[in-house]
């Protein structure tokens, strides 16, 4: 076994989509017409954002996906895309059980906001022989997202999950590990997320997936985030939970005090779309994770990744080497820090 120190690179498993993004004048009421003034694929899911992102960013760090897509033009694209982005691909299994996952992505133009059709196709069938942990020296292991992986999130008669288990091996084989959760309204996010807490070292969620998981109300004040974020960190995340949300973003270490980070001033003109900025979120974060930098470092490089995603519609077109986004941020700007007391 490998220990942490001794490994490079990052291992991403989980979604491997292609979105289908639209931007619409308006998001119209049931039964009512919107009008499309434009449309493009991308990538989506948490795998593939992360990913993407990395390599867009200018990791430096090898890179690779595990997972399911179909045999199909979408799984194709998927291949080619890892090929040019170099993320190693050969753990990422075409079947013909199921097509492609894809989403269709309604991005309303003017505000950004985007909701979400997802159809699950081969990423439903994803499960633990599709991951052999043991061929791979990465530091880091990245499932995303729980809550949206059929098999790997069924829960058992004893109350585990198999995506509880991968997360033991990938820990058991010496790499951290990095959990995302998906904003998923049919979701039970307890039963699904708690039986891996004790196997996962980072923990990325939003407000509201946060508030879903400790089964309160979402709030945007930071003592009541640091209130919930205790309650998640409690339930046995082994190294921090980071939550991200418009305002910035907190991070909750084991045994250390919570960190703020206010978000980038970002003119609302600059706004074209919001998908993916939760996943460039995570993958600044973890380019600073894997390059040993502090938590704050860490968290200022993910806020201005997040904020330089929201310039495309798309989830990774708009994201550039990781020096760029961090002078794009700070020449911005950032909100007024909040206190967490």
């Amino acid at each position: 076994m490998l220990d942490s120190t001794k490994r490079r690179g990052l291992l991403a498993g989980g979604n491997w989509i292609v979105d289908h993004v639209k931007m619409i004048d308006v998001w119209p009421a049931q039964d009512a017409l919107a009008n499309i003034s434009a449309q493009s694929d991308g990538n989506g899911g948490g795998a593939y954002n992360v990913a993407k992102n990395l390599a867009k960013l200018g990791c430096g760090f090898p890179l690779a996906g595990v997972g399911l897509i179909g045999r199909d033009a979408d799984g194709g694209k998927i291949l080619q895309d890892c090929e040019a982005q170099g993320i190693a691909h050969a753990a990422i299994q075409a079947t013909a059980a199921a097509p492609t996952s894809y989403t269709d992505v309604m991005t309303v133009t003017g505000t950004g906001r985007r909701t979400f059709f997802h159809q699950h196709g081969a990423n439903a069938l994803l499960d633990l022989p599709q991951f052999e942990l043991t061929r791979t020296s990465a530091r880091i292991f990245y499932l995303g997202y729980l809550c949206l992986l059929r098999t790997l999130d069924a829960v058992d008669a004893s109350g585990c999950t198999h995506a509880s288990q991968l997360f033991a091996q990938a820990r058991a084989a010496g790499m951290i590990t990095a959990a995302d959760l998906v904003s998923n309204e049919a979701s039970d996010f307890a039963a699904i997320v708690n039986p891996s807490l004790p196997q996962v070292d980072y923990l990325f969620l939003n407000e509201y997936e946060l508030a879903r998981l400790v089964g309160t109300g979402a709030s945007e004040d930071p003592a009541q985030l640091q209130a919930q974020a205790r309650e998640v960190l409690q339930r046995g995340v082994c190294a921090a939970v980071i939550v991200h949300l418009p305002q910035g973003a907190l991070c909750l270490p084991r045994h250390q005090p919570a960190i703020w980070q206010p978000a980038v001033q970002m003119p609302a003109r600059m706004i074209v779309g919001t998908a993916g900025a939760g996943d460039a979120f995570s993958a600044g974060f973890l380019l600073g994770l894997h390059e040993g930098w502090d938590f704050q470092r860490c968290l200022e490089l993910a806020v201005c990744a997040a904020a330089a995603s929201l310039r495309d519609a798309t989830c990774s077109a708009a994201l550039e080497p990781w020096p760029t986004c961090l002078a794009f941020g700070r020449n911005l700007g950032f909100y007024a820090s909040l206190s967490l007391t």
